[in-house]
């Protein structure tokens, strides 16, 4: 890799919750992230390692972070809001460095003003995938955890996914701003076609 090579890693957190945004992290690769044994899929992580994780990436890498929330998932879609905050994230690392290739976790076809893959379970094996995956896990999870302290969800316990204790709060309470209308949606519907 020749030192004008700029290769950032991209990846979302939160694209199949029903409420809180999605996340994207951008992450710069560079040689240090694969001698780093905690710079793996952030799925495979406990929070613990995935916060430690965290606080060694943006000490030491080039990275952003950016969010699309409910309401824009709901107007556009979650492919047109995951890439919005990839887009975000991805601006943040421009301010500082001018990539030169992407690796962009999936295999959704996203636009970018540079040169770009989409690499299948890259978060298992891109070092900048994984960077990107725990940047924008954590920030998720951080911001899940402040929004249970408003909302009586258990946002902090399950973090906008779909568990029973979620379900059963939205029985209760009704859907909150931050949940994401267009998914309560499909999941009601599919619960009263299966009745």
């Amino acid at each position: 890799m020749s030192q004008n090579t700029v290769i950032v890693g991209l990846d979302e957190a939160g694209r199949g919750a029903l409420a809180g945004p999605v996340v994207a992290g951008a992450c710069v690769l560079i040689e240090t992230l694969q001698s780093m044994p905690l710079i793996q899929d952030s799925k495979q992580l406990t929070s613990e390692q995935r916060e430690e994780a965290y606080e060694w990436a943006i000490q030491h890498c080039t990275w952003g972070v950016g969010t699309a929330d409910a309401a824009y998932i709901d107007e556009h879609g979650i492919l047109a809001a995951t890439e919005k905050a990839m887009q975000e994230a991805l601006a943040i690392v421009e301010a500082s460095l001018t990539p030169t290739y992407l690796l962009i976790d999936g295999r959704d076809k996203f636009w970018f003003n540079y040169p770009h893959s989409s690499v299948i379970r890259g978060d298992e094996s891109e070092p900048c995938i994984s960077a990107a995956s725990i940047l924008a896990k954590v920030t998720r999870d951080r911001l899940m955890i402040a929004y249970a302290e408003d909302h009586p969800y258990g946002f902090d316990e399950h973090k906008g996914y779909g568990t029973d204790e979620h379900f059963a709060a939205l029985e209760e309470y009704g859907h909150s701003p931050l949940h994401r209308k267009t998914f309560l949606r499909k999941h009601f519907d599919a619960v009263s076609a299966s009745k």
